[in-house]
């Protein structure tokens, strides 16, 4: 086998990313939240699974966010249901630095961070049916017909929710692109451990995120889709 084709083989074979790694440039505030914050509320990631009752330091529910942007809705969702403990995956250190001023802002104590690409957090970090619910709000639609592969619900993405959500646990997404959501839904609808249950509750208890109020701007309208794993 020639070169060229063992260079095709590898591209092939790389892993496709559900996002765009955009860095920026981190506040002096985000950078002094880094120092002082991050230790207590930031986990590093490690190829193993997480103890939560260790990480929480109790044996309340925990729900996972995937991708949570600057951090605003999670925060304010964690500050609402204080009997619920949450973890934040998110890869953009800005948001991270963001939601870590909110949390030493409104004195949080059941909300944590990991820094990670999701998928492998997901595949290394999380336990066996360790989730009360798993949360995805307005990921990148990757709305061209062409970069559909990189959309982060598909069925290996959902065997992985199977396998970390308790039973009775949920998965909610939400999205502003109607493609995507019909996408999302298609996927749950065929996937047997999933049962589509009613988003009414959902919907009255979930802080606005910034991306959702830049699509309702551009007359985007927003679908909030709720399974349940059987």
């Amino acid at each position: 086998m020639n070169e060229a084709i063992d260079n095709d083989e590898q591209k092939r074979l790389r892993k496709i990313k559900s996002f765009v790694l955009r860095q920026g440039r981190l506040t002096p505030g985000q950078e002094k939240a880094f120092a002082t914050v991050w230790p207590q509320f930031g986990i590093s990631y490690q190829a193993q699974p997480l103890d939560f009752s260790q990480v929480f330091a109790n044996s309340n529910p925990v729900v996972l966010e995937i991708g949570f942007g600057n951090g605003d809705s999670l925060a304010q969702m964690a500050a609402m249901n204080p009997d619920n403990n949450y973890l934040g995956i998110e890869v953009h250190r800005p948001g991270v630095g963001h939601l870590l001023i909110e949390i030493a802002r409104l004195k949080l104590t059941n909300l944590r961070i990991i820094s990670h690409d999701a998928i492998e957090v997901i595949r290394d970090c999380i336990a066996d049916h360790s989730l009360h619910g798993v949360q995805l709000f307005f990921p990148d639609p990757w709305h061209k017909k062409r970069h559909h592969k990189r959309r982060i619900v598909n069925p290996d993405f959902l065997d992985s929710l199977q396998r970390i959500l308790k039973p009775g646990g949920f998965f909610h997404a939400a999205t502003d692109w109607a493609n995507y959501a019909e996408h999302i839904d298609d996927a749950l609808k065929m996937h047997p451990a999933f049962s589509r249950i009613d988003n009414t509750a959902f919907i009255a208890t979930r802080p606005k995120t910034k991306f959702e109020q830049r699509g309702e701007r551009l007359g985007h309208e927003v679908a909030d889709i709720v399974y349940q794993v059987l």
